[in-house]
């Protein structure tokens, strides 16, 4: 678990992804470490019988099912909360399309010298990217001002003609607005957590989760580096669950105590 954490840590800082084979290896690990040492998925002792072997199969099954539906439910609710990024200029802007140099390079949408890449834009087959321009040139050709729709295999230009993406040499023009669609979290995350349940179980689910926000915002404060701005999120959520092993879990018994002593 702690080598593919440490894997995961580099890959995701500077790729901003997570390889999906790696979370279900620590799922399986998790899940073979439940069965050799049931405690592991309930250190917090919640459970009144996470001796059984048993029912540590079941507090790791559990909380891998716990981890990678709740984050998911999270990312589904990012999606509509923080699903498109609007920009408003007063006067237009130039933008357009980057072929990239190599097939192992994405394409880049840049809009007033801020580039995007296509990945990070069509992220979901729904996704589209809305430009509305002065005017447009598509190879070389002119097509006057109107709203621009880009697919992620397709452009709509105004006047309602349609070019695919492969028969597309050129785009570019000057635009007033543009509403780019993005995701508060990547799948990714999702089965990161779904492997950190099925090591800790739920409880250490809820804690990671809980502690990985904390540095998180953190992080952005202390680096500058901005709301709004992408920031790698697994790993704070590999800090979050690292911090429940050694000895998180005595901070949620302390906590959950308290609010028992003072009720």
């Amino acid at each position: 678990m702690a080598s593919l954490f440490m894997a995961i840590v580099f890959i995701d800082i500077e790729h901003m992804i997570i390889p999906i084979s790696f979370s279900v290896a620590i799922m399986v690990a998790g899940v073979a470490a439940a069965a050799l040492w049931p405690q592991l998925s309930d250190l917090s002792g919640w459970s009144t019988q996470a001796a059984l072997l048993k029912d540590g199969l079941k507090q790791s099954v559990l909380g891998g099912i716990i981890g990678g539906c709740g984050l998911w439910c999270m990312v589904l609710l990012g999606k509509l909360a923080f699903g498109k990024k609007k920009m408003d200029y007063k006067d237009p802007v130039a933008w357009k399309l980057i072929e990239p140099d190599n097939e192992e390079d994405p394409i880049f949408f840049e809009m007033d010298g801020e580039k995007t890449a296509w990945w990070d834009i069509f992220y979901r087959k729904s996704d589209r990217l809305i430009l509305t321009t002065t005017e447009v040139s598509a190879n070389g050709e002119s097509h006057g001002a109107g709203e621009v729709i880009i697919r992620e295999h397709q452009i709509e230009l105004p006047g309602g003609k349609v070019i695919a993406l492969d028969d597309l040499k050129s785009l570019e023009g000057m635009g007033t607005k543009v509403v780019i669609p993005r995701e508060a979290m990547g799948m990714g995350d999702v089965y990161l957590m779904g492997g950190i349940g099925a090591f800790f179980g739920w409880v250490g689910v809820l804690f990671s989760l809980f502690a990985a926000s904390l540095y998180a915002i953190v992080a952005a404060v202390l680096g500058r580096i901005g709301f709004g701005r992408p920031l790698p999120f697994g790993p704070f959520l590999i800090l979050g669950a690292l911090t429940w092993m050694f000895g998180g879990w005595k901070i949620a018994q302390w906590y959950f105590d308290s609010l028992v002593f003072l009720r």
